[in-house]
């Protein structure tokens, strides 16, 4: 995914000369190298100082720039909070911040690199739109929207490296602002965001082993959250599954809960979420997120139990 972005907005940054990227103390690498090279100009590393980070970037944003703040996920949004909310999001300025390797994709380098509570903390800032594309192609196109935007600032929520494409022959078009059915199905909906794409992805094609069809949602904007098109799902399907690679509190689940009490729904709605815990071990990103609960055999084996 990382290398999606930094392919794509060095491309847009070729079109439109207010594009700047801003990183705090990341090592340039693949398309960053190039943008850096092409534009040295329109690029700053401001070292391990993400709050100088977003206050430039805020700086940058008044003078008609647009910039892309570009770090490790939990130093983007927990370090600089106070900065983000009243510079950018009470400005309401455009500016996007790239979380890069959310949820437990730094696996083996500890809770210090865990970003599992960013959804809850972004989508509670006013003004602020929080996407979590689900592959690299949906990281394309929301990068192209984050560019094209003049006002209002983002949270873009990213897995790392080596991610699969799963939409490109997705069932309905990529919009912000609507969650989009990337497989149909007629017995039960899965709803994921991020990199859990590829657990909601094995989970479809071990049910339809079992005569069971399942459609995949991905539901990659979660603020502002596609309320109309999320009731749909919960009027059509009687069994809903929600996967997402963050904690309970705060995050798709609870909004997804909040509106099926709201509109009354009787389907059965399951969620996999990370624990409200820090799970104190190294391991794989796999070995964690089955730690917290999160694997397509443990989904599954729910799904089949009986009511």
């Amino acid at each position: 995914m990382r290398n999606k972005f930094a392919e794509v907005v060095h491309q847009q940054a070729k079109k439109n000369k207010k594009i700047t990227v801003l990183v705090a103390d990341i090592s340039p690498a693949g398309a960053i190298i190039e943008f850096r090279k092409e534009f040295p100009e329109r690029f700053i590393n401001t070292g391990v100082s993400e709050q100088s980070m977003i206050g430039i970037a805020a700086g940058l944003a008044l003078r008609g720039m647009r910039p892309f703040c570009y770090t490790i996920a939990t130093f983007s949004i927990y370090r600089p909070f106070e900065i983000i909310r009243v510079d950018l999001c009470y400005q309401n300025l455009p500016v996007t911040i790239i979380g890069m390797g959310a949820g437990l994709v730094y696996s083996t380098l500890g809770g210090t690199h865990h970003t599992i509570e960013d959804i809850a903390v972004a989508t509670s800032l006013p003004n602020m739109t929080v996407i979590c594309p689900c592959d690299p192609e949906e990281v394309k196109l929301a990068t192209e929207w984050c560019a094209s935007r003049s006002k209002g600032p983002v949270y873009m929520r990213l897995g790392k490296r080596g991610e699969k494409n799963f939409t490109l022959n997705a069932i309905e078009k990529f919009k912000i602002g609507k969650i989009r059915k990337v497989i149909d199905g007629k017995d039960i909906a899965l709803i994921t965001y991020g990199t859990l794409i590829s657990i909601a992805d094995e989970v479809q094609k071990k049910l339809q082993k079992r005569r069971i069809q399942a459609s995949i949602y991905s539901c990659h904007t979660i603020k502002p959250l596609d309320e109309k098109g999320i009731s749909k799902i919960l009027k059509k399907y009687s069994q809903i599954v929600i996967m997402e690679e963050h904690v309970p509190n705060g995050g798709l689940t609870d909004k997804i809960l909040s509106l099926a009490y709201k509109i009354k729904s009787t389907s059965s709605i399951k969620s996999f979420t990370l624990k409200d815990k820090f799970i104190k071990f190294y391991g794989s990103h796999a070995e964690l997120l089955n730690a917290h609960g999160i694997s397509a055999d443990k989904i599954i084996k729910s799904i089949l139990k009986k009511k």
